[in-house]
């Protein structure tokens, strides 16, 4: 068996459902299914049990231990060759499995992420949530759009490793601040090749309101201060972005009060910005309204974000 797909779910068996019904038309066959309920009190067992006939899959439920133990569990009751982890709020194109085995053999990776994209049937707040998240105007650019695909950090929603992998340095350290990309640099400071496998994306149904989205994006923020207590080094200037976008908001109001010159000329580059949200979002969905809404998760994905960041970091300065 070459895949181990390892599905971590909590509380959410309508989502279960539509990834595993999608992972059912897959046009690559070797593979099984690992599903780990983390603790759920509604739990996913009977809608696994529909698709026993369909593939191997096995469904296994523990007491609850956060995200990246439920994989590591998943992972060492695996049987495949190579671990494919998913978020159960994702849906897989059906040659998925295909790309990714192509791309692995070919370029001999002992790891990869894939990038997350919006279906056509998503709701115009998630193909918005979705632009937030994958557009160059925020920082999204470094989700799947990277020119050097060795520098791409793999997120748990969609990414992989061979068995040796983990076998040789182990699962995920933290169970949910950021696990996925400790894990990535971990294993490139190993030695193994882990690289962005651009053709392999998933559709990914974010959170449903833009009060989740914002909480999502703020526990992103304090998740990479996370990871840097294991690697100093996974701050990097475009990590401090948000931050900077967000004392730039509030820089607005200030100066104009104090030097209306520069507010004017804040305000006009921030309305720049927002015209090549408009345009950029326009383009891609062919809706005003998807547009306008782009423009909205945007400013919450970059404040958020920056918010969390700029939070986490003050904490740990005053912890020493």
């Amino acid at each position: 068996m070459f895949f181990s797909i390892i599905i971590p779910v909590f509380n959410r068996p309508d989502e279960i459902r539509e990834l595993l019904s999608s992972i059912s038309t897959q046009d690559f066959l070797d593979f099984e299914v690992i599903v780990v309920e983390d603790g759920s009190t509604v739990d996913s067992e009977e809608i696994c049990r529909d698709f026993e006939s369909s593939f191997s899959l096995c469904y296994i439920f523990q007491e609850n231990s956060g995200q990246g133990f439920a994989r590591n569990h998943g992972m060492r009751k695996a049987q495949g060759e190579f671990f494919i982890i998913l978020d159960s709020d994702v849906v897989l194109p059906s040659d998925y499995l295909g790309k990714v085995f192509r791309a692995i053999q070919r370029r001999k990776l002992d790891a990869f992420g894939g990038p997350d994209a919006a279906d056509s049937d998503f709701s115009d707040l998630q193909k918005a949530m979705d632009f937030a998240m994958t557009s160059f105007w925020t920082t999204g650019g470094i989700r799947g759009k990277l020119k050097d695909p060795a520098k791409y950090q793999a997120r748990g929603f969609n990414m992989g490793v061979s068995r040796r992998v983990f076998e040789e340095i182990g699962g995920f350290a933290d169970p949910n601040q950021g696990e996925d990309i400790e894990w990535s640099i971990r294993i490139k400071k190993a030695g193994f090749k882990l690289e962005l496998i651009k053709e392999a994306f998933v559709y990914h149904k974010r959170k449903n309101t833009l009060i989740s989205f914002a909480k999502q994006a703020f526990s992103f923020g304090r998740n990479r201060v996370n990871v840097s207590r294991y690697h100093p080094e996974a701050i990097q200037l475009v990590h401090c972005l948000p931050t900077g976008f967000l004392i730039f908001l509030i820089s607005i109001p200030v100066f104009g009060l104090i030097y209306t010159p520069i507010a004017k000329l804040e305000l006009l580059a921030l309305g720049f910005w927002s015209m090549a949200i408009l345009v950029s979002s326009g383009n891609r969905f062919g809706s005003v309204s998807v547009s306008l809404l782009s423009w909205a998760t945007s400013i919450i994905q970059l404040v958020s974000y920056g918010a969390g960041l700029l939070l986490e970091r003050v904490k740990k300065s005053i912890a020493g």
